[in-house]
C-alpha cells in the first residue's frame, strides 16, 4: 500500500504457485537488447486513469509522457511533454507550452488537445479519478486554444502546478472508452499507443508485462532494446533468479537478501534514500464522504485516546533494528525525511515514546480497565480485541505482525493476525474493515499529493472506492491543507506542511513507523549504470519518473540473451492465484489508499 507504496507507491508481491510454467506460455524471442526486471509486488490496472500500486504506475510512467516531472538530480521540476510555463499575476492561471513534433506510436501528432481531454475526463468521469482525482479539485477549467497551449484555471492558487503526477494519453484511443472500468481498458490495443521512452506491447496477468524501447521518442531511444517486468511469488525467487542471471534488477531487497547479495561478482547493490514512509493505519472510524460509517472496525479506535496508547505501546525502531535489519529511519511525519524542506519530525516532548506503563496508563484513563484474564474491557462491556491485517507476501507484515502482536497483549489488548492478499489488503483498508493494518506510501517531491489523501475531500462516496489514506477527516487539518496547497511563497507553504503533520500525528489516524532504505541489487556484468533520482543517494526502482529505466547503460556484449525470458525464470512464476497489479512512490508507494504510489 506504499503509491501507498497512493501509494502506493507505491509496491507489490504477486501471488503465484511455485511450480515450472509451461513452455509454450513463454514469451517470444525477438533477439535484441533485453532489461528484466524483477516484480515482487502485484499490478492492480495498466490503465493509468485506474492505476495505484507502485508497481502500475512504474509501468504508466514509461509509456505516457508528464506535463513535468521529477529530475533525476534533484527533484525540481523538470520539462515533460510542456516545454515551458508561465503563471499570471493573479496565480489562477497557468499556461504550458506543448512541445511540437512529438507523436503518439500510432503516428497521430501529441498536442495540446489530449492533455486538455485527459484533465477534463478526470474532472468529469468520476470513475477516471480514481487514481489522479485529487489533482484536479482545484480545477476550473482546462483549455487547449492551440495544438501548442494548454491553459489551466484554477478555482484558487494551487502551489503544485508544476507537479502534475498526471500521464497524459490519446484523446483519439480514450474517447471512445466509455466505461473505465472496461476490461479492454487493461489491454495492448489500448494501453499500447504511448508517447513514452517504452510502448507496451504485451501484458499478461501475473506473468508479464513487455516493453519496447520506442524509436521515435522526443528524447531519443534508449540504449537497449526491449523491457521485461517479470512477476515472482515473492523476493526469494526473485533473488534466486538475479544470482541465476534469469533477472537483471531486483528491488524491496529483505535486510538478509541485501546483505548476502554484497559483493558478489556480477552484483551491484544499492541502498537509497527512501521517498517511502510505512505505517501501521489505526482505523479512526471509516466513513464516506456523507460522513455515514462505512465497514466494521472496532468503535473504540474512534477515542484519539485509545489511538495514542497504541502509538505508546509500540516501538519502532526494534522494528527497524530487528525487522529491517537497521535500513531505514524512525519516522514522524507523512513526508519523508528524502524531502528535507518539507519533512517534519515530532520533538522530543511530542514524540509518542515507547512507555507500555503510560499507555496502560491513558487505557485506564479512557475507560478501559483490565478484566480478570488480563484483556481490557471497554465501557460497553466488550472486551478490547483488534485485528491486525497485512500482506502475507510480505516479509515485513510476516515479522512485525508477531512484534505488534507482543506489545498490544503485554498493555492489554488482544490482537489476532490477519495476513492475507495483496488485493485482499486494498479491498478491506478501502472499505474500512479492518482495525489495524500495515500499509505506507511511495510519496512525490511536492507534498500535496499526500497531504490530499488526508483531507475530508478523499472520504469515498461510494464503499470500496475510497481514496482516503486513512479515512482521516479533521477541520483542523484541512484548513492548513488548504492553506499550503494555495500558499506559493516556498518558506510559508513549508511551515504550514509541518504544522499539517504535526496535527495528522497528534490525532493519530496512523502511526508512521519509519522510512524505508530502498534496498536494490542488479546485475552489473549486464547492465553498468543506471540513473538514480535523486543523483548518487536515490532508488532505481519506483522513480518519481522515468529515468532509471530509460537511462540505463547495458554492459559491452551484456544486456542481450535474446528477447524472451530464460527457461529457468519461470520456475519462480506459477499458474496465478491473483490478478498481479502493476504500479508508480514511495511509493513511495497508492495514489488511493495503498503508494503517492500505494504499497
Amino acid at each position: 500500500m506504499f503509491r501507498r507504496w497512493r501509494a502506493g507507491a507505491a509496491v507489490l508481491v504477486a501471488v503465484l504457485v511455485a511450480g515450472p510454467f509451461a513452455p509454450a506460455a513463454q514469451a517470444q524471442d525477438n533477439g535484441g537488447k533485453v532489461l528484466r526486471v524483477a516484480l515482487v509486488q502485484e499490478i492492480d490496472h495498466l490503465n493509468p486513469f485506474l492505476a495505484s500500486f507502485a508497481s502500475s504506475t512504474m509501468v504508466g510512467r514509461l509509456a505516457w509522457e508528464f506535463l513535468t516531472l521529477p529530475s533525476a538530480q534533484d527533484n525540481t521540476p523538470s520539462p515533460g511533454l510542456a516545454e515551458s510555463w508561465s503563471t499570471s499575476p493573479d496565480k489562477l492561471t497557468w499556461t504550458y507550452k506543448i512541445r511540437q513534433g512529438v507523436k503518439w506510436s500510432d503516428g497521430q501528432p501529441v498536442t495540446a488537445k489530449d492533455a486538455a481531454f485527459t484533465f477534463n475526463r478526470i474532472m468529469t468521469d468520476e470513475k477516471a479519478q480514481e487514481a489522479n482525482g485529487t489533482y484536479v479539485e482545484n480545477f476550473a477549467s482546462v483549455t487547449a486554444p492551440d495544438d501548442a497551449t494548454l491553459v489551466i484555471t484554477t478555482k484558487v492558487p494551487q502551489a503544485s502546478m508544476t507537479a502534475i503526477d498526471v500521464p497524459i494519453v490519446p484523446e483519439h484511443v480514450w474517447a471512445g472508452i466509455s466505461d473505465m472500468e472496461d476490461a479492454k481498458t487493461d489491454s495492448v490495443p489500448v494501453v499500447g499507443v504511448g508517447d513514452g521512452p517504452f510502448l507496451i506491447t504485451e501484458y499478461r496477468p501475473n506473468e508479464l508485462v513487455r516493453l519496447k524501447a520506442n524509436p521515435d521518442y522526443w528524447r531519443g531511444k534508449a540504449k537497449y532494446d526491449e523491457l521485461q517486468f517479470i512477476s515472482y511469488k515473492n523476493s526469494d525467487a526473485a533473488v534466486n533468479a538475479l544470482k541465476n542471471n534469469e533477472v537483471d534488477l531486483v528491488n524491496r531487497l529483505t535486510p538478509t537478501q541485501f546483505d548476502t547479495l554484497n559483493g558478489q561478482p556480477g552484483i551491484t547493490t544499492n541502498k537509497a534514500t527512501g521517498r517511502r514512509y510505512r505505517e501501521l493505519l489505526i482505523n479512526p472510524g471509516a466513513q464516506n464522504a456523507a460522513h455515514q460509517p462505512l465497514g466494521d472496525g472496532n468503535p473504540a479506535l474512534k477515542d484519539v485516546r485509545v489511538r495514542r496508547a497504541i502509538a505508546q505501546a509500540i516501538d519502532p525502531q526494534t522494528l527497524i533494528d530487528k525487522v529491517l535489519g537497521g535500513y531505514g529511519q524512525l519516522g514522524g511525519g507523512i513526508v519523508p525525511a528524502a524531502f528535507p524542506l518539507y519533512h517534519w519530525d515530532p520533538s522530543d516532548a511530542q514524540r509518542d515514546k515507547f512507555d507500555p506503563a503510560a499507555a496502560g496508563a491513558a487505557l485506564d484513563a479512557a475507560g478501559y480497565p483490565k478484566g480478570a484474564d488480563g484483556t481490557r474491557v471497554g465501557p460497553d462491556g466488550k472486551p478490547l480485541q483488534l485485528r491486525l491485517l497485512g500482506r502475507a507476501s510480505e516479509d515485513f507484515s510476516q515479522r512485525a505482525a508477531d512484534y505488534v502482536v507482543s506489545w498490544l497483549g503485554a498493555v492489554g489488548i488482544k490482537v489476532t493476525k490477519q495476513l492475507v492478499s495483496d488485493n485482499e489488503v486494498q479491498d478491506r483498508t478501502d472499505a474500512g474493515t479492518y482495525d489495524l493494518a500495515f500499509s505506507g506510501w511511495g510519496t512525490s517531491p511536492d507534498p500535496d499529493y499526500v497531504l490530499s489523501k488526508q483531507a475530508c475531500s478523499a472520504l469515498p462516496t461510494a464503499p470500496g472506492s475510497s481514496s482516503s489514506a486513512a479515512f482521516f477527516c479533521d477541520p483542523q487539518f484541512d484548513a492548513l491543507y488548504q492553506q499550503e496547497s494555495a500558499e506559493l511563497d516556498q518558506a510559508k507553504r513549508a511551515d504550514l506542511v509541518k504544522q499539517a503533520q504535526a496535527r495528522y500525528y497528534d490525532q493519530v489516524p496512523s502511526l508512521v513507523l519509519d522510512y524505508d532504505n530502498p534496498l536494490e541489487a542488479y546485475r552489473s556484468d549486464r547492465f553498468t549504470s543506471f540513473p538514480k533520482q535523486p543523483a548518487n543517494t536515490g532508488n532505481i526502482m519506483e522513480q518519481s519518473g522515468y529515468w532509471s529505466f530509460y537511462g540505463a547503460v547495458p554492459a559491452e556484449g551484456g544486456g542481450s540473451g535474446g528477447g524472451g525470458l530464460p527457461a529457468g525464470a519461470w520456475i519462480g512464476i506459477g499458474a496465478a492465484v491473483l490478478v498481479v497489479v502493476v504500479a508508480g512512490g514511495v511509493v513511495v508507494g497508492r495514489r488511493k489508499k495503498t503508494a503517492d504510489d500505494r504499497e
